[in-house]
């Protein structure tokens, strides 16, 4: 049975996803311990459906138009299949929502479920509670989260996990600086590159269910199982949700600064 529990702590980003949790090591290896989507050839293309307000419209163009620079993906906004803000996820794509969850502790989850080795399906979820509040109510802050929880879904870790550090200038890294930070850089396209640098047999794109765990609420901590590693200094925790037959999700969350902190 889990526990439901509330500490004070850090209202941050969240992100659901992975393997392997490297903290505050800049530069190094950055992808999720190799998960990566299946696919016969790269190109691949993995569509960003478009469940957001108009006030988004812009940041996931962006996000889009960023990570399709890279030589192995691109990443195309397409028409969203949600129709209720718990976001939920649609087999071979992404789905991209925002809405007000409330003073929950995060400003934006991504999701993704994998099956084996192979990403299968993934949800972002952008907390409007938060983004109204004069700190984060800027393009900079929702150019980065949007940037970040995208860049998750492809299978890239943070370059960087100190806040305190300087930034990194990618978006990919967790700063109280967003605005060097927007957009993804050389280090991640390196790393999108070396982790898609093999093909596959079959591929997780195309639509087709693999992963037959769906309707999961990825807002309550309790869905997210059990906690497997703290960050050093209590920024970031890693999350494992096993369903068992290769099928998991991985909770990865990292906390900014003071607010309501849940765990299991």
């Amino acid at each position: 049975v889990m526990k439901n529990m509330f500490h004070i702590g850090r209202i941050g980003i969240v992100v659901l996803f992975g393997a392997v949790f490297a903290v505050g090591i800049a530069h190094a290896s950055h992808s999720w311990g190799g998960y990566h989507w299946a696919r016969a050839a790269n190109p691949f293309t993995v569509a960003l459906g478009d469940n957001v307000s108009v006030g988004w419209d812009g940041h996931l163009a962006t996000a889009s138009s960023d990570w399709s620079a890279s030589s192995v993906l691109d990443a195309v906004v397409a028409p969203g299949l949600v129709t209720t803000k718990k976001c939920s996820p649609t087999a071979g794509r992404a789905e991209i929502c925002n809405a007000k969850y409330g003073r929950n502790g995060w400003l934006g989850i991504a999701s993704v479920w994998v099956s084996g080795e192979h990403i299968t399906k993934g949800t972002v979820r952008l907390n409007d509670t938060y983004f109204a509040m004069a700190k984060y109510n800027t393009p900079a802050w929702k150019n980065l989260v949007m940037c970040q929880e995208v860049g998750h879904i492809f299978g890239l870790d943070h370059q960087d996990e100190n806040f305190t550090n300087a930034p990194l200038g990618t978006c990919m890294d967790y700063t109280n600086d967003p605005m060097p930070n927007q957009h993804p850089n050389q280090h991640d396209y390196d790393m999108l590159e070396a982790l898609y640098a093999h093909l596959d047999a079959v591929t997780t794109t195309s639509g087709s269910p693999v992963n037959a765990v769906a309707d999961i609420d990825t807002e309550d901590p309790r869905e997210w199982g059990r906690e497997r590693r703290m960050s050093r200094d209590g920024s970031a925790s890693l999350f494992e949700r096993d369903f068992g037959h290769g099928q998991k999700m991985f909770t990865f969350v990292v906390w900014a600064e003071q607010g309501l902190r849940k765990h299991q």
